[in-house]
């Protein structure tokens, strides 16, 4: 007897990531974080165009589904292709039967004119309807004036900022920079280096932390909610938090999973309807934290939408025919790997 449980949410995500799997070397080796940024993602998210956008995200999309995740937060940044990134990101995984929560992240890294035109993105997409936050890309690629129109602009539309905070040491200072600015609807991502308290919600990312050697974040030393996300490295969230549990175990003996599932839990609040999916899983303990902690290969059998639909059957989308997906952006991670 297979066991069932709501759908999954990730509580940070990339899409445009999917492609980068496979990627050329970087022209030299990174030494450090903020080199791990501009030798790989900065040279990266700036050769994203339309059909590279549209496959990662149908990609990331399907493959998440696979995994039994239903909903994802997103965060994007595509220099070069600004405007109307977010709804190609949109439709793309409504077409494979994903629930999205977006913003772009603004930085000052192109000029003035480039976080205009995030800002610019941010605005078109919300006011048109789209589900989402307004994208910061961090304190430290953003100057004042940038921070406090990013966060000026979420007020008026009634929604929260999506930021990394303090993931590495050039961001040290974030907690400084936005304490004033940052509010209960922000999500802040990472927050491994953050000095004081911000209000919001805090996204745990820790197989991106340990993939980029910037320390553990010590989330349950925060009073803040926490949710757990993947940080572009796909959005299979029980892996996730498999990994989560013994890093938090490694960092506090006596910690149990359900401290974990709690986090996957969390994920609910910014995707309520969520809860409606019914996922069912090759493992009849599946809906165990205890039992997932210590179990691999658990897989998503079926996803039946809160609607009815049936959107993974026999562990394969039933919306979009994965070959052709998966053939499609190889096409395009081709395309971006000549750029590189």
């Amino acid at each position: 007897m297979s066991a069932v449980t709501s759908g999954l949410v990730c509580g940070h995500h990339h899409f445009y990531s999917a492609l980068a799997r496979g990627m050329p070397a970087p022209p030299r080796k990174p030494a450090s974080f903020r080199e791990i940024l501009e030798y790989v993602w900065w040279r990266l998210d700036v050769e994203l165009d339309e059909e590279i956008i549209r496959w990662s995200a149908m990609l990331g999309a399907a493959e998440a589904l696979m995994c039994g995740t239903t909903a994802i937060v997103d965060h994007h940044e595509s220099p070069s292709c600004v405007e109307g990134s977010l709804s190609i990101i949109a439709a793309a995984a409504a077409e494979v039967g994903v629930r999205t929560n977006l913003c772009y992240g603004v930085t000052d890294r192109h000029g003035p004119d480039g976080a205009r035109r995030g800002l610019a993105e941010n605005e078109r997409f919300l006011r048109a309807g789209g589900r989402g936050m307004v994208g910061v890309h961090a304190a430290f690629t953003c100057g004042d004036d940038t921070l406090h129109a990013a966060a000026g602009l979420a007020r008026d539309l009634g929604v929260g900022v999506h930021i990394h905070v303090a993931e590495g040491p050039d961001d040290a200072a974030a907690g400084a920079r936005l304490e004033g600015l940052a509010a209960d609807d922000w999500w802040l991502v990472h927050c491994v280096l953050l000095d004081r308290p911000l209000p919001g919600t805090i996204a745990h990312n820790p197989r991106s932390n340990m993939n980029n050697s910037v320390g553990y974040a010590a989330p349950t030393a925060r009073p803040n909610p926490i949710v757990l996300g993947t940080d572009g490295i796909g959005a299979d969230m029980l892996e996730e938090a498999r990994l989560a549990y013994v890093r938090l175990r490694e960092h506090d003996i006596a910690a149990s999973p359900d401290t974990v599932w709690g986090w996957l839990d969390n994920g609910y609040a910014l995707f309520p309807e969520a809860r409606d999916d019914r996922v069912t899983w090759n493992y009849d303990h599946a809906d165990s934290p205890w039992h997932v902690a210590f179990t691999q290969g658990v897989r998503a059998l079926e996803i039946v939408s809160g609607d009815g639909d049936v959107l993974l059957r026999d562990g394969l989308p039933t919306r979009v025919d994965l070959a052709e997906v998966r053939a499609k952006a190889a096409e395009q991670a081709q395309r971006l790997f000549a750029h590189l």
